[in-house]
Order: C-alpha cells, then structure tokens, then sequence
C-alpha cells in the first residue's frame, strides 16, 4: 500500500523549472505549496489548503500539457516531451501524496474528507490526463522520431510503458468507447474511495464482562475498563489481536472475530459488487479477456494464467506442512477439552492455540517475550541495522512540523559524504479515526531536475501499543516483524536514485514491491540482530539465548496454515476478477465460504462477510498474489545475506545500488539477476517455511 520534531527538509515535487516558467499564480502561505527542497507544514495545515493544492496542480499540469501539445512534431524531444510528462506525474503528485496522507491520520475530520475528496478529484484528472487525445497524439508522434528510436534504458522503457499505458486506456478504440473507458475509470476511483471509507468508519466495539478477559493481561484490561465496570474491545489491531491470541473464552473469541468480520457489512458488500461490475465493464472496453488479465498484464506475472499456476502450485505444495500444523492444534485442543475426537479447529481458535503450543511445546509466552521489545528500543535497534546495512546515518529533526503530537521526522544521510538523502515520518500509535493497519505513505518522490535532486520523503504509519501510565509500549514480535517489513518500503522509497519520478521507489511491478520490504523481515529471526535491540523493558538485560532459540525454533509453528491463508486470499482476490458474475447465482459470500473451506482447512464462520472490510479486494484487485510471488523472491535475496553475513555492510550496499537504488527503471526480474548472480528460485523460501 502507500507510504520528527520536526522541520523536516522534505520536498514538494514542484520543480523549479515548472515554478519560474509558470503563468499559475501560485498559493500563498499554503503548507503544500512550497520551494523546491522545502519542507511540509503540517502543523499549520488548515481546512481549504489541500483543495487549494489541488487546484493548483492541476492547473500547472495543464500548462506542461499544452506546452507539450503544441510543440511542433519535428522539433518534439525526449527532454521536451517525454521527460515533462514525467514533469505532469510529478507536479501533481505534489500533492495527490500528502494529501492522501491526510485523508487517512490527520485528527481533524474535514481535513481527512478533504484529502480522500483530493484524492478522487486527482485520480479523476489523472483518468482524463490518460485519455487526452492530443497529448496521445504528442507522444505518439514523439515515438516516431529518430531521438526516440536511439534511446535506451530507462528512457527506452518509460516510453515504451507510457504507449502500453494508452493502449491499456483503450486509445485503439472510438472517441464514445474512449469517454465510455473514462466512465468506468472515473466510477472505480468513486468506488475504491468509498469502500476504504466505509472500512475506516466502522467503530464496532464489542463489551464485555471481567470473566470473558480471562487470560489477558492486567494492563490490557485497565486500559479497556469502563465506568459501567465494562470492558471495551475495539477492532483495531492492539486490540484485537491480543484479544484472539489471549482470551480463554472461545465464546467470546467468536463474537469478537464474527464483529471484526462483519465491519462495514451495510455499506460495502454492495459497493464490491459495483466495483467487480464496474471492472468488467472497462474490460470489455479495452478487449482484454477479464480484468484479472488487464491487471497483471504490466507486472511480472504478464497474465492471469501464471498466477493461477503460481497459487496452485504453492498451494498443493503447504497443504502436507498445513496438515502438520493443524493435527498439532487438534492435539492441544483435545488434551484441553478432554475430548477424544477433535476434527477441527475453528478460525477464532487458531490465533489461541498457536501460543498455546507455543508455551507448550518451546515453553514460549508471547507476553514474556512482549517485555524484550520496548517500542523505543526497537526503533533504535532497527535504526542501527538499517544504517549499518546501506551505508547510511538517520537523525532525527527537531521542532519539526508534524500533524500529531505523537509524530517524528528524521532525516537520512549518506555516511561517507554526508549529503543529505532524504526524510521520513514516524506515526506509530493508534487513535480515532487514523488509518487502522500499518503502511508507508509516500509524501515525496524521487526525481532528477535540472537545480539538484529532489529529496524523497515517506510516511511510515502503524498502530502499536501506545504507552500507558501502566506501561511503556511493548511489542509483540508479530508487531516488531511488521515494523521491519514496513520500513522495509520506507527505505526502499527514500533511498530511490530515479532520475524519473515514475520509476522513483517503490514504482516498480506491484508484483515485486513487497519482496525487499518482506526480505528485511528476517533479521527479526536472526540471533546476532535480535542482540542489538531486544532488551528487558525493566531491567535492559538482552534477549536471553534460550529465550531466542525458543523463538526461532517456533518461527514455523503454522507457517503452513497462515501460508494456506495467504493463498485463500490471493485465489479470492484473483476469483473474483476472473470470470465471477456478480449477478449471477453465486455471491461474493458463497465464494469466499466455499474457497475458506476447500483451501485454509479452517471452516468458514457461519454469518460473516470478510469480503466487506477487506481493503485489499479495493486496492490490490486482481493482485493480492503479489504479497506470495515477492516473497518467493524475497527469500531468495535474503539467501545472499545468509551465506555473506546478516549485517554484512558490503552485501547490505550492494542490494541498496541495485534493488533500492534503482527503483522501477529496470524490470525486477533482471534486478534480482543482477544481485543474486543466477535465476531465481523458489528453495530458499520453501527453507524459509519449514518444508
């Protein structure tokens, strides 16, 4: 998905040459509208300046545009055309990023609307910018010429992508089946908008009594208690996570996960169901067999048949270890309810009984282990690695200017010069009405000008435990996992050296975004990392050896169940825009029940409707396969670690050059070539799973 006191030097992708050559009279005193190079003022961002923002950039987009247009066509360039096409992406993306931003953490709720209202007015002008026949024709005149033929590299495929981006936008068909492609795009964007919406809207909350909180922690209860005696479990991950691993009450076990999946039900069944309508229209359109088709055509899969082959294949391949896994929770169940005969575990009952063979078996309590990762003790541990690695120093920025009082900025040097690299947020801690899973927000991208490079900056957002009068913040190792994977994408983000703002970042195949963010997930399973920053909350004592060995030896306790799911989701996400009439007899229910069923050996919860709340069937479309393929690769790349050092400094920079560097301006596939020096292959991530 997307991505400190703090006057962070951030910058606004306005570049220079559009700033001095511009007719649009800029903003005043706008926080989004600054110098090139010059930091965001959240702190003072007022109801009005995103939409003013807005307008702006658009209206400087479209002065390049009709510079562009009106080039004639034997003097037209790759500096003059094609480059400031990436000059439109980049001026709107200005503030189509920290906009977004706002619309999901920002505490004021008219600035929240504000940026998700930006959002679609962007994407709606960037549907139009995409079907704009005189620019098609700009370009396309453009490819043509001699200047075009003779380039290579990045130049070479960001025309090449730019035509398959016209083709995918239906320029082979009429002027009415053009406006018709718009229609359906411009609906999807309403669409996505209102399905994520709905999801951050949804505030259930499930009371209970003192006794259906047996088994969680005294400080988890007195932070939910109530003045009613009551205890307050919301749907946010800290939480309902503790609540599902902990809680000795399956009945309340299973009110509790048939809330959390049945959020938004009122609202987005219907609005899926429009959006899966809405996708076979514009396919129709566009000529392609289904929108899973469309979807994968411009990332590493190519189709929608590899993809099926690639999911059928893992999942024939985890179903022996899933197997495995689940007699093993059966076992426990059975010693616990002193019955014989267990034929199943149910999905509210796999979270507890994986800790409790945890506890059982490596005799590992995830509350014990909670005590060795205290939030700021991590932060700094994860600082250390990441900077040892890539060759890089992070300092934070003080007196910044930030949205929450909880919020950090850092910037990122260059070790050996000490030049500044780039900037990153830190918005850790849940509250009303922020975003509620974990994801690094892009504010600024990447990109070469003619004055100097444009310093990236992202957003890294999550909610862990927020510290309490009782406690500080302590991490399950689950959340530490989660904190590496997502700065993962922040360094991949910030560490861009892209000439084009295209192909800054994380602007590559989405199929391959997750891999360098998943790949840095395994220094929490690494002894010598883990000794840098998992210490005793109290006493500072680190990690004991025993204690790791417990956690490592139990790292694959349902790696095959939780892998099955992954996949559950993945022939979900791919089912529905492969063929599934939303129409027909067949409900997005009955598929996800009979999927759940023949796939992730948990039986369905009779009533729910996880479909409605799950964000990714939005964002992610026809995708969600991506999370399983990059991480085949992932492992792969982390194979080179293993064998060179974990925190070997000159493997770390040499996989910063060539796969955080480079961003999107060389297919992954030949990327992860270069860094492994052979093909890929998928042992290491079957290692990786205990198989």
């Amino acid at each position: 998905m997307r991505i400190i006191s703090l006057l962070m030097i951030i910058t606004t992708m306005l570049l220079t040459s559009c700033s001095q050559t511009s007719k649009v009279k800029k903003p005043y005193n706008n926080p989004l509208i600054v110098g090139f190079n010059i930091s965001l003022d959240f702190k003072n961002l007022k109801k009005g300046h995103i939409s003013e923002g807005v307008e702006y950039v658009i209206a400087v987009a479209d002065e390049i545009k009709d510079e562009i247009i009106a080039i004639s066509d034997s003097k037209k360039s790759y500096k003059n055309t094609l480059l400031r096409l990436d000059d439109i992406y980049n001026i709107i993306e200005s503030v189509w990023s920290p906009g977004y931003l706002m619309g999901s953490v920002h505490t004021d709720e008219d600035i929240r609307n504000e940026g998700l209202d930006a959002s679609k007015t962007i994407q709606n002008y960037m549907t139009d910018l995409s079907l704009d026949e005189n620019l098609y024709n700009a370009i396309l005149v453009f490819s043509k010429t001699n200047d075009a033929q003779n380039l290579r590299g990045y130049k070479k495929k960001f025309l090449d992508d730019t035509l398959l981006g016209y083709k995918r936008t239906g320029f082979n068909l009429s002027s009415e089946e053009r406006n018709q492609v718009k229609e359906a795009l411009d609906r999807l964007t309403d669409l996505g908008l209102e399905f994520d919406k709905n999801i951050r809207g949804a505030q259930d909350t499930l009371f209970l009594d003192e006794p259906e909180l047996n088994g969680l922690p005294d400080n988890y209860k007195k932070e939910r208690l109530q003045k009613n005696g009551k205890y307050a479990i919301d749907m946010s991950y800290p939480s309902y996570r503790p609540f599902m691993t902990l809680a000795e009450s399956d009945d309340s076990r299973e009110k509790l996960r048939f809330i959390f999946n049945n959020r938004a039900l009122e609202t987005n069944i219907e609005v899926l169901n429009n959006i899966i309508r809405t996708r076979i229209d514009l396919v129709k359109l566009l000529g392609y067999r289904t929108y899973a088709d469309y979807r994968t055509e411009d990332r590493m899969a190519k189709n929608a048949k590899n993809v099926w082959a690639f999911e059928n294949d893992l999942k024939v391949k985890l179903r022996d270890k899933a197997k495995k896994d689940l007699v093993a929770m059966m076992a426990l169940k059975s010693k616990r309810t002193g019955k014989k005969l267990v034929y199943n575990i149910q999905p509210w009952e796999s979270d507890y009984y994986e800790n409790k063979i945890k506890i059982e078996k490596f005799n590992l309590d995830s509350e014990e282990v909670r005590k060795y990762f205290e939030f700021n003790n991590v932060t700094k541990g994860l600082f250390k690695i990441y900077q040892l690695l890539f060759g890089v120093r992070f300092e934070e920025v003080e007196n910044a200017s930030v949205w929450h009082e909880d919020v950090q900025m850092f910037s990122i040097f260059n070790q050996e010069t000490n030049e500044l690299i780039g900037n990153f947020y830190l918005d850790m801690f849940p509250r009303a009405n922020k975003y509620s899973h974990a994801a690094a927000f892009s504010v600024v991208m990447g990109k070469r000008t003619d004055e100097a490079y444009q310093k990236p900056a992202t957003a890294l957002v999550c909610n862990f435990p927020k510290p309490t009068e009782f406690q500080p913040s302590l991490l399950t190792h689950d959340n530490v996992e989660t904190y590496f994977h997502e700065f993962g994408h922040l360094v991949h983000g910030v560490l861009t050296k892209s000439d084009l703002m295209s192909y800054a970042g994380t602007s590559v195949a989405r199929d391959f975004v997750e891999a360098p963010s998943q790949m840095l997930e395994n220094w929490v399973w690494n002894k010598e990392s883990l000794a840098l920053f998992a210490k005793h909350y109290q006493s500072g004592e680190v990690i004991p050896n025993i204690l790791m060995d417990k956690m490592i030896a139990a790292k694959n306790i349902n790696s095959g169940t939780k892998a099955l799911q992954q996949i559950f989701y993945g022939i979900y996400d791919l089912s529905l825009n492969d063929g599934f009439n939303p129409d027909g007899k067949e409900t997005t229910t009955d598929l996800i029940k009979k999927l759940k069923n023949e796939i992730t050996l948990y039986p369905y919860q009779e009533g729910t409707h996880q479909q409605a709340s799950f964000g990714h069937l939005n964002g992610y479309g026809a995708a969600y396969y991506g999370y399983k393929w990059s991480e085949v690769y992932a492992q792969d790349m982390f194979s080179v670690f293993e064998k060179e050092g974990i925190l070997n400094p000159d493997v770390g920079i040499k996989y910063r050059k060539i796969i955080l560097e480079k961003g999107g301006t060389v297919d992954p596939l030949d990327l992860v070539k270069e860094f492994l020096g052979r093909e890929p292959n998928s042992e290491a991530f079957l290692k990786s799973m205990g198989i």
